[in-house]
């Protein structure tokens, strides 16, 4: 892909985004896609099968990105606070998307329906529970963690999060990221036999 292509592709998903946090999300259509990034209908097509790829794109990038902003925040050596750094990490994210700092994607409903996204959804899925079985693999080594088995716990504590992360960016928890994050974090170190953290 050349340069002009590159950036081309990113304008598109650029105005996407633009008109999913402005608009009504059902009714976005690549023609208001195309309006928005001043492209071709040809331009379009020449990057994105359908508005369903582009969707499945910018939920790839968007969950890419946030894995690495994560891995990134929990590389420390402890980890009880990787873990509680990888769970507020995640639930910062719900709560952006829902104040429309973040990519809207995420709350769209066109994207649950797009062709692909099962499958799609269950890669970052899996993605996510490797990367806090890692943490937890960590903890089992160190003795943070005395009684995990970080596969089955990894699964848990990602459903977990999952189910918090969603009620967040519905709107429909009365708790904020910070204190669902708390939350979180104090049930999955009890399921973990964590061990207290020495007073300071």
């Amino acid at each position: 892909m050349t340069w002009i292509e590159s950036a081309e592709r990113g304008r598109i998903i650029e105005a996407a985004s633009h008109c999913l946090a402005t608009g009504e999300a059902r009714g976005v259509s690549v023609t208001d896609i195309l309006a928005t990034s001043g492209l071709s209908t040809r331009a379009f097509y020449r990057h994105f099968r359908s508005k369903d790829s582009l969707l499945l794109a910018m939920f790839r990038r968007e969950y890419e990105g946030v894995l690495a902003e994560l891995r990134d925040a929990v590389a420390t050596p402890c980890p009880r606070q990787g873990l509680a750094a990888w769970i507020e990490g995640m639930l910062r994210v719900a709560a952006q998307a829902r104040s429309g700092r973040r990519v809207m994607v995420l709350g769209s409903p066109d994207l649950a329906g797009a062709k692909g996204f099962t499958a799609e959804a269950a890669r970052a899925a899996a993605a996510h529970q490797e990367a806090i079985a890692q943490i937890l693999r960590r903890g089992r080594d160190d003795g943070s963690f005395p009684l995990t088995d970080p596969g089955p716990d990894a699964k848990a504590i990602r459903a977990a999060l999952h189910e918090t992360f969603t009620e967040l960016l519905s709107g429909a928890s009365t708790m904020s990221a910070d204190d669902a994050a708390a939350e979180v974090t104090r049930f999955a170190l009890r399921a973990l036999g964590a061990v207290p953290q020495p007073a300071s």
